[in-house]
């Protein structure tokens, strides 16, 4: 079918590059990690940092220790002569989505957006606690894992799933990712025992640092800059209770309300990256995208391969959008995610031109 956008104007992904996805990276600073990535996703475009009508990056001062740490990594994008900025701290999906807003109104052609994470200086688990709120739950200190398995043993009461499924997935994701050179862990990765029961260690994100940069173009830029663009023709993103005892944890409504706005269910899907840290997230989000068996879900591993915190959303579209660039796949469906057990979702529908 032809391509449609819900939109006032055509925007598209027309380069990806991120970095190799590593346990540690003591000896790269941040801005280090990031040059080579945002060097190596300009050069795709043939565009220089001047000509880049908005940059956006999504990070965390949390993981880096210290106040407003993203300013440090302007010294990699280069802010002489002045250049219009914006940092969110969010997954870089959300950088992605307020650039993408910049060029719908007309203040840019041209976006460049970045995302980056160190997550081994210390510990992500512990971290991310604070993500939760602050009267009941933080005080308690419920690591990202706990909750997962809470979300896990849900699902498994319900009838939805079970350890041996979840481990189908962990090892299916492992097994996608032996094909992406960029992946942290490839090929055949033990189960291991529960980190928490009844989640095992296969079933949880490896703890890594990473980095990653999409350039979106709008109309004939776009055209001029990729020879198959992939185009944003559907964008939106909802977020749920933050009490996470107001939510059933074995669905996401705010993942299909925002795949309705985004028009996913219009037409099929050949391919759907999830943000899922965790196996029994992708039975949570399979579901509500409604996507069947014929679908590829995660060709590049997904989050169970390399999960760099804040960077692992905007990887999801990039690496949706490269499958489309590569004429691989005409229409996917992206997905990123922040917060507990899937608290706030983004959707993102990308299109190929017909051949």
């Amino acid at each position: 079918m032809p391509r449609t956008s819900r939109h006032a104007r055509e925007v598209a992904v027309v380069a990806f590059a991120q970095s190799d996805h590593l346990r540690r990276t003591d000896e790269l600073s941040e801005v280090e990690m990031v040059m080579p990535v945002l060097h190596r996703v300009l050069a795709a475009t043939g565009l220089k940092t001047g000509e880049i009508g908005f940059t956006c990056s999504g990070s965390s001062d949390y993981l880096a220790g210290r106040a407003f740490s993203f300013t440090m990594t302007l010294d990699g994008v280069g802010a002489w002569p002045p250049i219009s900025e914006s940092h969110v701290e969010m997954d870089g999906a959300w950088a992605l989505y307020e650039a993408w807003v910049k060029i719908q109104t007309g203040e840019a052609d041209t976006a460049l957006v970045y995302a980056y994470g160190k997550s081994s200086p210390g510990s992500v688990r512990d971290v991310l606690t604070r993500q939760l709120d602050p009267y009941y739950l933080a005080p308690l200190w419920p690591d990202s894992v706990a909750l997962a398995a809470l979300q896990a043993q849900a699902l498994i009461d319900a009838g939805e799933t079970d350890e041996r499924a979840l481990a189908a997935i962990g090892a299916r994701s492992r097994a996608d990712a032996a094909a992406n050179p960029h992946a942290q862990l490839r090929g055949a990765v033990p189960q291991g025992g529960y980190q928490v029961a009844p989640l095992r260690t296969g079933d949880c994100p490896p703890i890594g640092d990473g980095a990653a940069a999409v350039v979106l173009a709008a109309g004939d830029t776009a055209r001029a800059l990729c020879g198959r663009p992939a185009w944003i023709t559907g964008i939106d993103h909802r977020i749920e209770a933050h009490g996470l005892g107001l939510r059933d944890l074995t669905d996401s409504p705010s993942t299909r309300t925002a795949a309705e706005h985004a028009g996913l269910f219009d037409a099929p899907v050949d391919t759907a990256e999830l943000h899922a840290p965790f196996s029994s997230q992708e039975v949570v989000l399979r579901k509500a995208l409604g996507l069947g068996d014929g679908v590829a879900v995660n060709p590049s591993g997904g989050a169970l391969a390399a999960n760099p915190v804040m960077a692992a959303g905007l990887i999801r579209i990039g690496e949706a959008a490269a499958r489309i660039h590569r004429g691989e796949s005409d229409r996917a469906v992206a997905h990123a995610t922040s917060g507990p057990c899937l608290q706030q979702n983004l959707v993102a529908v990308l299109e190929g031109d017909p051949a």
